[in-house]
C-alpha cells in the first residue's frame, strides 16, 4: 500500500515552495492537505534511519493533558518519547512505541489501562500506537490524563484527590515534570513485513503537529509565567524568586523554603516566606526601631519597641500626646513633639497635628492654659 503523503521527487529543502522545515510542526494546523515537516528518506538502508526531534523550553513545566503527535507518514515502527528534567543534560525514557515491544525494547507489550495506583510511574511500551498508513492511524499519544485518573476518577471529578497525591508524592509531582521533551524516531512505519529495497523512497518520518499542554512549574508560588527575552519566568509571589520560585528572597530566610501546598482543598497553603531575623534594614523604622516582626495573616512587617516618640508600622507616627514636628524629617529624634496639653484645662493630654490641645468648658489657649472671660483660673482649672 502506497503512502498517500509521499513527496516523491518534489521535496528540495533549498526551495521554500518544496521544503518541510521543522517549524511547519508547530505551525497553525487545519488547512488541507496539512503542512509537514518531512526527514530523508531511508535512502541508505538497511543502516537505520534515525531521528531526533527536541523541544526545550528553558523552564520547567508540569504537563497538564496528553502529548499529541500526528505523523502524516504512517506511524513509526519504533519510537521512544524521552524526558529530561535537567535542561536536556540528562534524558530518561518516558513511554516506548514498537509495533512489536518484545523485538524491539525486549518489553511486554502494556498499555496505560494496564495501571494502576500504584504502578502508575512504570516506564512501558506501547503497541497501540504503531501501525502502517491507515487515514485513521496518524496520531500517537501520551497520555497523561488517564494517568491522573487513577487518582481523580475516570472524569477527573475528584481532583482534590489527585491534588492530594501530587502534594505529598514527590516522585509523582516529578513524573508530570519536564524541562525538554525528546521524541527519537528509530524505524519508519513500513506497512509491511518487509522493506521493498526498490522503493526506499517511500519510508521517512513526516510530522504535521506536536502539541504539549503544561503549565509553569512555579511551586505554587505564582499565578501567572511571563516571556522575557524568549525565556519564559514565573512571576513570583509570597516573597520568592528564582525560576520557578525556588528560594525565599533575600531578608526573607526566617523559615527554610517550602513550595506551596494544595491543601487543605480547596484554598491550599501559600508557605511563604517570612523575614529573616537579621534583616534589620528591611524593616523601615526611620532609625526610630532596630526590631522588626513579620505578622504572617496579613504578610507584613511591623517595627516592634519605636523610640523617640514614634508609633506605627514604620514608626513613621507619633505616640498619643505627641505631633508631628513639621520642620523635621522622619528619621530625626525630634520628629514629635510633647503636646505639653495643661492637665488641668484640657480634655486630655492629645492634640491635633497642628499641636492644639482639646480645651474644657471656659478654658483656652493652644495649651488650654487660658481662662475664657468670665472665668477665673483656680488650682483645678477654669470656673
Amino acid at each position: 500500500q502506497g503512502n498517500p503523503y509521499m513527496c516523491n521527487n518534489e521535496c528540495d529543502a533549498s526551495t521554500q515552495e518544496l521544503a518541510h522545515p521543522p517549524e511547519l510542526m508547530f505551525d497553525l494546523e487545519g488547512r488541507h492537505p496539512s503542512t509537514f515537516w518531512q526527514s530523508t528518506t531511508w535512502k541508505d538502508y538497511p543502516k537505520p534511519l534515525h531521528v531526533n526531534i527536541t523541544l526545550s523550553w528553558n523552564k520547567t513545566i508540569e504537563l497538564t493533558d496528553n502529548i499529541v503527535i500526528t505523523f502524516e507518514s504512517g506511524r513509526p515502527d519504533q519510537m521512544i518519547l524521552e524526558k529530561s528534567l535537567d535542561y536536556g543534560r540528562t534524558w530518561q525514557p518516558y513511554q516506548y512505541y514498537a509495533t512489536d515491544c518484545l523485538d524491539a525494547f525486549h518489553m511486554d507489550p502494556k498499555s496505560v489501562r494496564d495501571l494502576s495506583q500504584h504502578t502508575v510511574l512504570e516506564i512501558i511500551c506501547t503497541e497501540e500506537y504503531s501501525t502502517g498508513y491507515m487515514t485513521n492511524s496518524k496520531i500517537i499519544h501520551f497520555e497523561i490524563k488517564d494517568r491522573f485518573a487513577f487518582f481523580a476518577g475516570p472524569r477527573l471529578h475528584n481532583m482534590a484527590s489527585l491534588y492530594g497525591q501530587l502534594d505529598t508524592t514527590k516522585k509523582l509531582r516529578d513524573f508530570f515534570t519536564v524541562t525538554d521533551l525528546r521524541i527519537r524516531l528509530l524505524r519508519p512505519g513500513t506497512g509491511e513485513i518487509y522493506v521493498d529495497e526498490q522503493h526506499l523512497a517511500r519510508y521517512f518520518y513526516a510530522i504535521s503537529d506536536i502539541r504539549v499542554y503544561g503549565r509553569c512549574k512555579c511551586n505554587l508560588h505564582a499565578t501567572g509565567c511571563k516571556e522575557e527575552n524568549k525565556r519564559l519566568l514565573c512571576e513570583c509571589e509570597h516573597n520568592t524568586t528564582g525560576p520557578d520560585c525556588g528560594k525565599c528572597k533575600k531578608n526573607y530566610q526566617g523559615r527554610p523554603w517550602s513550595p506551596g501546598s494544595y491543601l487543605p482543598i480547596p484554598k491550599g497553603t501559600a508557605n511563604i516566606c517570612i523575614p529573616s531575623i537579621s534583616s534589620i534594614g528591611n524593616c523601615e523604622c526611620f532609625g526610630h526601631s532596630n526590631r522588626c516582626s513579620y505578622i504572617e495573616l496579613l504578610n507584613t512587617v511591623i517595627c516592634v519597641s519605636c523610640k523617640h516618640n514614634t508609633r506605627g508600622q514604620h514608626c513613621e507616627l507619633c505616640r498619643l500626646g505627641y505631633f508631628r514636628n513639621a520642620s523635621a524629617e522622619l528619621d530625626d529624634e525630634n520628629v514629635c513633639i510633647d503636646c505639653y496639653c495643661n492637665p488641668f484645662g484640657s480634655v486630655h493630654d492629645r492634640c491635633n497635628d497642628r499641636g492644639f490641645c482639646e480645651c474644657k468648658e471656659g478654658t483656652s489657649g493652644p495649651k488650654c492654659d487660658k481662662c475664657l472671660p468670665g472665668y477665673i483660673w483656680h488650682g483645678l482649672g477654669c470656673q
